[in-house]
């Protein structure tokens, strides 16, 4: 199996993380995920009175410029 392979499936797993996950490892998957997958952020910062998009947006812009390969690499191992 090839790493992007490995890597979807573990993207899927990650859909049914148990109940006990915290939202802060959620928001670091979040971001790996959205890096590997589309690359830097691409649109603005949600406002104020969008808090869960906002942290969504944070969680992602903290990996920005990381290598794909690399994410591949973390998630799948």
């Amino acid at each position: 199996m090839g790493l992007q392979e490995e890597f979807e499936e573990y993207a899927e797993k990650a859909k049914t993380l148990p109940d006990s996950t915290s939202n802060e490892n959620k928001l670091i998957l979040y971001g790996l995920y959205k890096q590997a997958t589309v690359g830097n952020v691409n649109t603005p910062r949600p406002g104020i009175l969008h808090q869960r998009d906002r942290a969504k947006w944070d969680a992602w812009k903290a990996v920005e410029g990381s290598y794909t390969y690399l994410i591949l690499i973390f998630w799948a191992t």
